[in-house]
């Protein structure tokens, strides 16, 4: 995962920081009689308080275009000495005219084409592109710019991230294990083919190895095959399922599950609902109806982290829907880009709690910031 982005986002990066390394204004020419008459009167200061200081001068030679400049640097034997001038006067003065770099927003924002276009072509949402420029922009347009520039854009890339990614500090296990009344009703949510039913099945094979007694509920009653699918992960679990037939009310087969896990003192519930296009409103109003009916303790919207930026739009007229907890992204493992998983979160406000990485019933793995932050950059 992250691999095409990782690469292609270290050459934008490399790129970037070059141009604006080139662009940026550098302020190198102060007059050398300037620095003499400072020189000068720093050395009687400090000579009348008794400190022991030394500067050395280097002549830097002048070219036809040139003005004559000279590099001070400052040495002391005394710590003391040195700290007081770097507090302010002399030497932090010399050292900032003849390090400061900086560039203009219009000149930023010229050189941010070829970074931006690395991020939307690796499914980065608008938003998300947005919000790493303005922080940028905050770090190095008309500010010094010291130091290696690309360590400075890392830097400052890092710190969007930190933000944009939100990771949940959500522990289903305790959540499930610390109501007091039974069931924990988990509603999931998705459009076609986001790997939901594969996903539900996953999870129900955590919750049993942690001691929980689940039943699965077919109340996809909409899409051929998929009670038959549901079922056969049912089979391979060992958990109960409840379905009805095909063209049912998928509320009534929703409440039947909650109904049956009160009866049978079970611990979760996990309701499998009809893929849907967000698009398709009489869809949306039929998942409002079981949202309505069962009033889950938790709404799980699952995506495919492949299609990028279709799951960033999908996530966000479902979370309007409904109002989603929290993002469970599929086929993590084959997703090179990454967009949607550094997106979804940011523009739903919603965090991911899990990633597929796998077609196992073991192969779901709690979202990590720090590695993904760490396999991107």
């Amino acid at each position: 995962m992250f691999g095409f982005l990782k690469n292609k986002l270290k050459e934008a990066v490399s790129k970037f920081s070059k141009k604006v390394e080139e662009e940026a204004k550098v302020d190198e020419t102060i007059e050398k009689e300037e620095i003499q008459q400072e020189i000068k009167e720093v050395e009687v200061k400090q000579d009348a308080k008794g400190f022991l200081g030394l500067f050395k001068k280097k002549k830097i030679t002048e070219t036809e275009q040139e003005k004559e400049t000279v590099e001070v640097k400052i040495e002391h034997k005394e710590p003391e000495v040195k700290e007081k001038l770097e507090e302010k006067g002399f030497f932090a003065k010399i050292t900032e005219k003849l390090t400061t770099k900086k560039i203009s927003e219009d000149k930023f924002n010229d050189l941010f084409n070829d970074l931006e276009v690395v991020l939307l072509e690796n499914n980065v949402a608008v938003e998300v592109i947005d919000k790493i420029k303005e922080d940028l922009k905050v770090d190095l347009v008309d500010v010094p710019l010291k130091g290696k520039i690309e360590n400075l854009i890392r830097d400052s890339l890092r710190e969007s991230l930190e933000e944009i990614l939100k990771e949940s500090n959500f522990d289903l296990l305790k959540e499930i294990k610390d109501k007091s009344e039974k069931p924990y009703v988990i509603t999931f949510v998705g459009i076609n083919g986001s790997g939901k039913t594969t996903t539900i099945a996953k999870l129900a094979n955590l919750l049993t190895k942690n001691n929980l007694k689940c039943v699965l509920v077919a109340a996809d009653t909409f899409r051929a095959a998929s009670i038959q699918q549901l079922e056969e992960h049912a089979d391979n679990l060992k958990v109960k399922l409840i379905k009805h037939d095909y063209g049912a009310d998928p509320a009534a087969v929703a409440f039947d599950g909650v109904k049956y896990a009160k009866s049978h003192n079970l611990d979760v519930v996990l309701i499998d609902t009809a893929g849907r296009q967000h698009t398709n409103k009489n869809l949306m109003e039929e998942m409002k109806k079981i949202i309505k009916v069962v009033k889950p303790d938790l709404k799980i919207f699952i995506g495919e982290s492949i299609t990028g930026n279709d799951c960033v739009e999908q996530v966000k007229e479902f979370n309007n829907a409904i109002n989603i907890d929290l993002i469970i992204l599929a086929k993590a493992d084959v997703d090179e880009k990454g967009g949607a998983a550094i997106s979804v979160s940011y523009v739903s406000g919603k965090p991911v709690l899990y990633l597929g990485t796998g077609q196992g019933y073991d192969d779901l793995e709690k979202f990590d910031k720090e590695r993904i932050i760490k396999n991107i950059l």
